[in-house]
């Protein structure tokens, strides 16, 4: 739906809610407008929040999770099992996987997954660094967290091959999740019990 705005800001403003994912111009225009309704200090503290996040962000220098120091939260606890390694496409897996309280390892976020169809390749994701963690010793399972999809099963295939030559086990979740079906969709329980109940991964030849 096209609109003719009375405001350039007010067309700015809802240009660039537009290029959210999952917001159309419609929905876009109602958010700004609620903005709008709201005190200047509430506005201000939501602009600054997400200029803060953008320019102050960082990712682990371990597991490439979100956090705000060199090493997040999960890889700095001793109490976690840091010999278990839960590989996962995104850091929304992450956040998926710990609210239903089932594991107690540590994580590595891929950043994605293996996709030719779109032009992703192995070296545009964070395996090698995976490969590092296991090399260097102390590892012994990796777990494959990630969406039963066909280009989820591919980098399922693809790292265990590169992880063949070290004595680490290598386990993927169980298949209460449906094959097609997201990670972060999934819901708690079902993912909880696919974390406890994986199984031994065996890839197949292609």
């Amino acid at each position: 739906m096209n609109y003719t705005f009375p405001s350039k800001l007010l067309e700015r403003a809802v240009d660039s809610f537009a290029n959210l994912p999952g917001i159309g111009r419609k929905t876009a225009l109602r958010l700004v407008l609620h903005m709008l309704k709201q005190d200047k200090e509430h506005v201000l503290n939501f602009a600054n929040a997400l200029s803060e996040l953008r320019q102050n962000v960082k990712y682990c220098s371990v597991c490439h999770n979100i956090c705000d120091n060199d090493t997040c939260d999960i890889c700095g606890n001793p109490a976690r099992d840091h010999e278990t390694i839960c590989v996962v496409q995104n850091v929304q897996d992450v956040l998926a996987i710990e609210n239903t309280q089932q594991y107690k390892g540590v994580y590595h976020v891929l950043g994605g997954i293996i996709s030719p169809m779109d032009g992703i390749a192995p070296s545009d994701l964070n395996i090698e660094s995976l490969i590092e963690r296991v090399k260097s010793g102390g590892i012994k399972e990796v777990i494959l967290a990630l969406s039963p999809t066909t280009d989820g099963e591919t980098t399922n295939f693809f790292i265990s091959r590169k992880l063949r030559p070290y004595s680490v086990k290598i386990s993927t979740i169980a298949r209460g999740i449906s094959v097609g079906e997201e990670l972060e969709y999934t819901d708690e329980i079902t993912l909880g019990r696919s974390i406890l109940n994986r199984i031994e991964f065996k890839s197949k030849e292609l």
